[in-house]
């Protein structure tokens, strides 16, 4: 099993940036490919970015693309997401993930993954 922790939200204006940490405790982090969703009032989960055990493949989607940024530190066992040029529409809770065996190719479904932070609010004022 392994525990998230995540950190690093908070209120920012429009066009700033932010960065989220998310820290796991127990089995080697190494082992999972993490992944970091969001989820707005009155909307669905939905799949922001993820990495893979070593951090060699990302995936990102449309709408984050070119302004945020995943990336992990397995000696830390801290996945982050740098967030840049927030704009009202990326305010949501947002929640890491991990998963033993999840190939990069199912990433994008929050169904897949076996564990969850407690997520952390991210809100962008315009």
């Amino acid at each position: 099993q392994v525990q998230l922790v995540e950190s690093g939200g908070g209120l920012v204006q429009a066009g700033g940036s932010l960065r989220l940490s998310c820290t796991a405790s127990g089995r080697t982090f190494s082992r999972y490919t993490m992944g970091w969703f969001r989820q707005a009032p009155g909307k669905e989960r939905e799949f922001v970015t993820a990495i893979s055990q070593y951090g060699g493949t990302t995936s990102y989607a449309d709408s984050v693309k070119g302004r945020f940024t995943v990336s992990r530190d397995n000696a830390k066992n801290t996945l982050y997401l740098q967030m840049n040029s927030l704009n009202p529409e990326d305010t949501a809770v947002y929640y890491c993930a991990a998963d033993g065996s999840l190939p990069m190719t199912r990433v994008t479904f929050p169904s897949q993954y076996d564990y969850w932070g407690q997520g952390t609010q991210v809100t962008v004022s315009s």
